[in-house]
């Protein structure tokens, strides 16, 4: 029995309050809303009056004693000292389904793609469903990215949940575009999260494209939209996934970028009172990007799956960053791009030396397994011993192993640069990886 249970148990005749639906702004802080004179739980949203315009939406991000604290999703302007703030009609619900393929909606669902109004969908509830562990499939099939060199030496399951690793400008977006068109998936969602305005819409009219589009949904807040907003395009995008999965579908998730996601809740933590600790991150941080990363995977037997794809900034290159190592240890594996390889025009700029998936060993034959290894230690020595070939000091001879890397560094390199336009399948990927170590024989 439960706890509220046992307390209507033994108190039939207990009278509970009805919450106070109405209250008044005490004082606007920074981001925080201070509203006194009613009661509402964490995460309601809001409607405060506005002097001129529309209402504004707020959501309840904590409280103190009688006082509650409120983050605008909306802008905040025509906000008077005393103005009223009443519960908002808007659900805890989301409307979700077929009909939203196709289609390009901000945070809360409203369509932005100038395409009128979205039809009818089914509305669930925005916590999501939770699959128990040891119900969830086994990860067992391979997902054919189109990615020559993910396919071949960073091999990739359905239901995995990977992450591109990179700095600024080094070509996430590019590569994202790559794996949403070649990437064999029912479904495609995609959040877009902290991005510049024109970064959003070159990737859904350019990289993304009207063939993309068609069997994809996407989900934008702005760099300069609420910190809340950001944090609920996240939640949407898993919500949304987990919807088709259940469905039966394979579904492909890129959200872009997890590190926007963490500082949006930063911004919520600090302006709520949260303490800071790494780098300025509160502790609500490093409970959020796990829970949303653990969304994603394999469903129930029998139903589909969502392999996930998570762009993390390395700020500064920094690989040691407190987001960059939790994402590391809470996802299956990561793609690492090099902006040194980057500025030498390789593309996609992904380090062999960074890279790894953590069930490639299980998808893969052993030959396969062997080659990628091989292509590694080949990359590796090379790399170590770079600035002596580039001037002239290393004698052939010396190194057996360094004079097979020297020799077939113009093939690897030719093998892990793919143009944007093309797609190379797994099987074309791992025929083309044995052969290009076949001339080691």
């Amino acid at each position: 029995m439960s706890l509220a249970s046992h307390i209507d148990h033994i108190l039939p005749n207990l009278e509970r309050p009805e919450p106070t639906v109405h209250g008044r702004v005490s004082r606007v802080v920074g981001m925080t809303i201070e509203a006194r004179g009613m009661r509402a739980p964490i995460g309601a949203l809001c409607e405060i009056q506005s002097h001129s315009g529309p209402p504004i939406i707020a959501e309840v991000v904590g409280f103190q004693a009688q006082t509650l604290a409120l983050m605008p999703v909306t802008e905040i302007h025509g906000l008077e000292p005393g103005a009223r703030i009443r519960r908002s009609a808007m659900s805890d619900r989301v409307s979700i389904g077929q009909n939203l393929l196709g289609r390009v909606t901000d945070a809360l669902g409203a369509p932005i793609d100038k395409l009128g109004p979205i039809p009818t969908l089914e509305s669930l509830p925005a916590s999501g469903t939770t699959v128990s562990p040891l119900d969830r499939a086994p990860i067992t099939s391979i997902l054919d990215t189109g990615v020559r060199a993910i396919n071949a030496c960073f091999t990739i399951g359905k239901g995995q949940r990977m992450g591109l690793i990179a700095g600024s400008g080094v070509g996430k977006s590019m590569l994202l575009g790559m794996l949403t068109r070649n990437t064999n998936a029912d479904v495609v969602v995609i959040g877009l999260i902290g991005e510049r305005g024109r970064e959003a819409q070159e990737f859904v009219e350019q990289i993304l494209g009207p063939e993309g589009l068609r069997k994809s949904i996407v989900v934008i807040a702005l760099a300069d939209s609420s910190p809340i907003m950001r944090r609920k395009a996240a939640e949407r995008v898993h919500l949304i996934a987990e919807h088709f999965r259940d469905q039966g579908k394979d579904v492909l998730l890129l959200c872009d970028s997890l590190t926007r996601v963490a500082h949006a809740q930063r911004e919520i933590g600090l302006a709520t009172g949260e303490p800071p600790t790494t780098k300025g991150y509160p502790p609500s941080v490093f409970s959020l990007l796990p829970k949303l990363i653990e969304r994603g995977g394999n469903g129930r037997a029998g139903s589909g799956s969502i392999t996930s794809f998570y762009t993390v900034l390395a700020e500064g290159d920094d690989r040691a960053d407190p987001i960059v190592d939790i994402s590391r240890a809470s996802l299956d594996g990561q793609i690492m791009l090099s902006r040194e390889l980057a500025d030498a025009a390789h593309y996609p700029a992904i380090d062999p030396l960074g890279s790894l998936s953590r069930l490639m060993h299980q998808l893969v034959p052993d030959s396969q397994r062997f080659c990628a290894g091989r292509l590694r230690s080949l990359w590796s020595q090379y790399q170590q011993a770079k600035d002596l070939i580039d001037i002239g000091a290393y004698q052939k001879g010396s190194n057996p192993e360094l004079d097979s890397a020297i020799a077939l560094m113009p093939e690897i390199v030719r093998f892990l640069q793919q143009d944007y336009s093309e797609s190379v399948s797994y099987h074309q990927s791992e025929e083309s990886l044995e052969r290009l170590l076949d001339d080691l024989e």
